[in-house]
């Protein structure tokens, strides 16, 4: 009998002993997720046939999860009870991602990639160095219009928004921070601002805008725009590129005062167990001829300098969603505001939503 316990015990020990060795070669190896990969990504955000050829290169199984905002992907990743090894969050986000310790710092050895990105989406103020970020796709908020449906206006100046000929004809994203900083924008104010007599001159010009306002909405704006239920629609750059491709009659234009210039980054959240295949799937978006597919499935700009020779000419030389350094230059970065201002602002937009009914 005691020569069974032996020999039990025995057993046990090796067991355990294989079970610490096999998770600490894996986590040497920043690899502890097994053959899965979770992403977590924007709705239609990525070429599927690109996830099925990384699946099939790495025989990693890729499990794609998706969110409609960067405050329903941070408050997930906060509570950490589900595990993402990437996500793909936008400037201001991940910031403050960096500030609560919610990501990893990532491998650039295991990015040879990296080299295809044009410099001037590296080192920007929201991740210096490019610690824990790698770009995926930029672009700005503008108008999307119908030159059939708005008596000659051209939207070059914000001021036209507020032009009575629009009555009941504007779609607005359902977007704080978009929907405030057209208002402040409108002003010649940042749309970072936080002197809260500036807010407050916002809030009062975008409620003299309810009479033009048709509807306040998500995704489906572009269904809408596209559908001609209305004649103009304040938007990001890729839907617009999405809503144009559906009816060329449309076209999209940035206002003269100056917008947003938006980056959505790949990061590693701490709550990732498969490093490893982070970084896998990062080089591999990295590849010019990947990243020009996924650009044009998408529609939104490509930060990759490289990809830009795999693009169509009527794409590449778009200057509405390529646009020249001149224009970009007026543009500004959404900054983290931190969590009391960016609440006065979701405050202020509700006070604005509520003023329309």
């Amino acid at each position: 009998m005691k020569q069974l316990v032996r020999m039990f015990v025995v057993v046990v020990v090796v067991a355990v002993g294989l079970m610490y060795l096999t998770a600490y070669l894996n986590s040497s190896q920043g690899y502890t997720g097994g053959n899965t990969l979770t992403i977590y990504n924007w709705g239609d955000y990525i070429d599927p046939e690109l996830i099925a050829e990384f699946e099939e290169e790495t025989g990693i199984k890729v499990i794609y999860q998706t969110f409609d905002s960067n405050e329903a992907m941070l408050t997930k990743i906060e509570q950490g009870g589900t595990t993402f090894d990437i996500s793909i969050p936008s400037e201001y986000a991940i910031s403050k991602m960096k500030e609560e310790g919610l990501l990893v710092p990532l491998d650039k050895s295991k990015l040879p990639n990296l080299k295809h990105i044009d410099p001037a989406f590296l080192n920007l103020s929201f991740d210096e160095g490019n610690e824990y970020s790698i770009p995926y796709f930029w672009g700005t908020v503008g108008v999307v219009f119908n030159p059939d449906m708005v008596d000659g206006l051209t939207f070059n100046s914000w001021e036209d928004l507020w032009d009575p000929r629009l009555r009941n004809k504007i779609l607005l994203l359902d977007g704080a921070r978009e929907v405030m900083g057209m208002g402040l924008n409108s002003l010649g104010y940042s749309l970072n601002d936080t002197e809260e007599s500036h807010l407050q001159e916002a809030k009062r010009k975008l409620n003299r805008l309810t009479p033009n306002v048709k509807a306040i909405v998500g995704d489906e704006i572009k269904m809408l725009l596209a559908g001609e239920e209305a004649a103009v629609g304040l938007v990001w750059s890729g839907d617009a590129s999405e809503i144009m491709g559906e009816n060329e009659k449309l076209d999209y234009v940035v206002p003269s005062e100056g917008s947003n210039l938006w980056f959505d980054n790949m990061v590693i959240p701490r709550t990732a167990r498969n490093i490893e295949g982070a970084h896998l799937f990062m080089n591999f978006m990295l590849d010019p001829e990947v990243a020009a597919r996924n650009a044009e499935y998408v529609g939104y700009s490509t930060p990759n300098a490289k990809a830009l020779e795999f693009l169509p000419e009527e794409i590449s030389g778009d200057e509405r969603f390529y646009p020249s350094r001149e224009l970009t230059g007026k543009l500004e970065v959404y900054e983290n505001l931190g969590k009391r201002m960016l609440a006065h602002y979701n405050e202020l937009f509700l006070e604005f939503k509520m003023h329309r009914k």
